[in-house]
């Protein structure tokens, strides 16, 4: 049993989310926590300046709204938004935290991710702690 487990999310598919969640409790021991986390990619500068000015701080409001709904429905949990590459982020995020398990959802290799890799894969790679990869 895990006491400090990290699920981290896209908001693709809720039943993928429904499904970690239910991993992360069974998972997680008497007392322990778990944190569903979202990471928001970096926008290219060049983007950045065709958006409108409060686009950043609006997307950021949703997110957190639809974070604190899900971790609401399928806690206890907590949940964070942090910004950065996914798969990197979700590391530094897991190591600070000082987590035991990530429980990450993955999707069916394709040629792209043969090429430069999923998300998953990357955490799988180079994770400080266990993971378990739900497909």
């Amino acid at each position: 049993m895990y006491s400090n487990i990290i699920v981290p999310i896209s908001f693709e598919d809720e039943a993928k989310i429904a499904a970690a969640m239910r991993v992360a409790h069974l998972l997680q021991a008497k007392g322990g926590k778990i944190t569903l986390m979202h990471v928001i990619e970096e926008i290219p500068a060049y983007v950045i300046n065709y958006l409108p000015q409060d686009y950043m701080l609006a997307s950021r409001s949703a997110i957190e709204a639809d974070l604190t709904r899900l971790a609401t429905a399928h806690g206890p949990a907590t949940h964070a938004l942090v910004e950065g590459h996914s798969g990197r982020t979700i590391l530094e995020f897991a190591k600070k935290a000082g987590a035991d398990l990530i429980v990450i959802g993955s999707h069916r290799p394709g040629m792209q991710d043969l090429l430069m890799g999923s998300t998953a894969a990357h955490v799988v790679r180079h994770s400080p702690c266990a993971v378990h990869v739900l497909r």
